[in-house]
């Protein structure tokens, strides 16, 4: 059996959902070694951009690009902003835990708020959720303008807070304005590490004739996606694919693996392609790759050319020339 494979990768234009989050967790109780009991992390399209918890009660910077354009003033200043919410959450987290009748135990209260903006159409929206213990405990409703719950424990917080008309105006203000326009921001200064970013490296590896898995690791954006087509079309019902976790790398990138598993003899002279779509930018590359691994003795390998170009999706053909067998923000309570 011979495994012919290339990487081919051509112009490929979308729009995409970007998101810029913060989010605050307090733990209260005993905890492992090396948990803290408040930590607060912004993301931008998952990508953490900064850090703070109460272990180091420093807020780091997680991107090259945000230390250059934050001050040391302005770190500083952060830094005391997020130790002022640490201290909101710790007495926080006891008056919910009253609320439920609860003296002891680990207990955990998270803020996660932010905005999204679609980079074709131009529209956003923000959001501020709440949640106790992992469950869903206060969301803000922007559209309404109020705060929402379905937690009776919650109730007498959502009455305080929705009677605060200034500040319920000036969360709209921020997430229809501040935010967006933060959000587009960090996007530009992050730019330059988009066009340095090197592509996904993908692999692909055989357990027997009709199970084979595409290792995908190195990408950027959680949303990037994988898939398999046979014969340049979506898999049918004679195949099962299996979707890995998205995991995260040391380096901030993230993997997947994609398994199909085909389940009929008809895979013969068929052609087997994992695609791979990945928004970046990025100048036009020409290279080879070497296949040094075989996933059983006696398989014939052959890497041809890899041409990459911006915005691009990259497309693993895989041929099998022999039969194969049937296989299977903080605020006070």
């Amino acid at each position: 059996m011979k495994f012919i494979i290339f990487l081919i990768c051509v112009p490929f234009v979308y729009s995409e959902l970007h998101r810029f989050m913060t989010t605050y967790t307090g733990i209260n109780g005993t905890t492992m070694a090396g948990i803290p009991e408040f930590s607060a992390v912004t993301t931008l399209d998952d990508q953490q951009i900064d850090y703070y918890d109460s272990n180091i009660m420093e807020l780091i910077p997680r991107k090259n690009w945000i230390k250059d354009f934050a001050s040391t003033h302005m770190w500083k200043k952060d830094t005391k902003i997020r130790k002022h919410v640490q201290q909101i959450y710790k007495n926080n987290i006891h008056v919910v835990m009253q609320r439920f009748n609860q003296s002891h135990g680990v207990h955990t209260y998270q803020r996660m708020y932010g905005c999204e903006w679609d980079d074709e159409t131009g529209d956003s929206q923000g959001f501020d959720q709440y949640a106790y213990d992992g469950e869903d405990f206060i969301s803000l409703d922007l559209k309404e303008l109020r705060y929402i719950t379905s937690v009776p424990q919650a109730e007498l917080t959502v009455m305080k807070w929705n009677n605060d008309r200034t500040q319920l105006e000036l969360l709209k203000q921020y997430y229809e304005d501040e935010c967006v326009y933060w959000l587009k921001k960090f996007l530009k200064l992050s730019k330059a590490t988009l066009e340095k970013a090197e592509p996904p490296k993908v692999f692909l590896l055989q357990k027997n004739p009709g199970n084979f898995m595409c290792h995908v690791t190195g990408f950027l954006f959680r949303n990037t996606t994988i898939s398999w087509r046979t014969n340049g079309r979506d898999v049918n019902n004679s195949c099962k694919l299996e979707t890995g976790d998205t995991l995260p790398n040391e380096d901030g990138t993230f993997q997947r693996n994609l398994t199909l598993y085909v389940l009929s003899d008809k895979c013969k002279e068929n052609q087997y392609t994992c695609v791979v779509e990945h928004k970046a930018e990025k100048t036009e590359k020409i290279l080879t790759v070497n296949m040094t691994q075989r996933s059983k003795p006696g398989l014939d390998a052959l890497y041809i050319l890899i041409i990459i170009i911006p915005a691009f999706v990259a497309l693993i053909a895989l041929y099998v020339h022999k039969n194969c067998r049937k296989e299977i923000k903080a605020r006070k309570y």
